[in-house]
């Protein structure tokens, strides 16, 4: 493992980015190439709400690889959950583009879910590398969760919201298995069900602001 000083230059320099919106995609949007019907006001403006939470989520999902990563025990720990972040900030910027092309902007909240998601990253490395990797699995079983809900949520005609939603399901679904595959301990049902409870705070929240 590297210096932790330089750790934390490194990631701090990361966190910026990400709330700055200055992440590059390594991957091409799936939304590209993929036609829209037109969508009432309305229409848009729900697309626009769901886009906003799934931005906030990929915040939160940085910030907790980030916070994990900074404590955990391994070297191996440590770049697994560095390549996950790497290939979620992909995510981050095809939710960024389409809000863009939706007229909306991300949450004014995203700060302060990036700092409480990075410090409860912290203190589950701290916990040690097998609870930090099953940590993981339990957020991605949850944000598939979610992610399947606003695929059946959006409008009909958002295709491109749609293609990318799908997108990032199967790329969360893949880092969860990942994480057990590299010895998680995978959570018992009631602590998932209280993690789902805690995500629906960042999403009724960041719907609209």
């Amino acid at each position: 493992m590297s210096n932790p000083v330089d750790e934390l230059i490194s990631g701090f320099d990361r966190a910026l980015r990400t709330l700055s919106g200055a992440h590059n995609a390594a991957r091409a949007n799936p939304g590209d190439g993929v036609d829209d019907s037109p969508l009432q006001p309305e229409e848009k403006a729900h697309a626009a709400g769901l886009m906003r939470v799934n931005h906030c989520g990929e915040i939160c999902a940085q910030a907790l690889y980030e916070g994990q990563a900074l404590t955990a025990r391994s070297g191996d720990a440590q770049q697994t959950l560095l390549a996950a972040a790497a290939e979620e900030r992909d995510h981050l910027s095809w939710c960024r583009e389409r809000l863009t092309e939706l007229g909306a902007r991300p949450s004014v909240l995203d700060p302060f879910f990036y700092a409480a998601s990075f410090t409860m990253g912290a203190l589950t490395g701290l916990a040690g590398d097998k609870v930090s990797l099953g940590f993981v699995e339990a957020t991605e079983d949850q944000v598939v969760k979610h992610l399947e809900q606003h695929l059946q949520k959006l409008p009909p005609g958002d295709q491109r919201s749609r293609a990318i939603l799908d997108e990032m399901r199967n790329d969360e679904a893949a880092h969860g298995e990942h994480a057990l595959q590299m010895g998680g301990e995978e959570f018992p049902e009631p602590v998932k069900q209280a993690m789902a409870l805690l995500s629906r705070v960042m999403t009724k929240t960041t719907y609209r602001i």
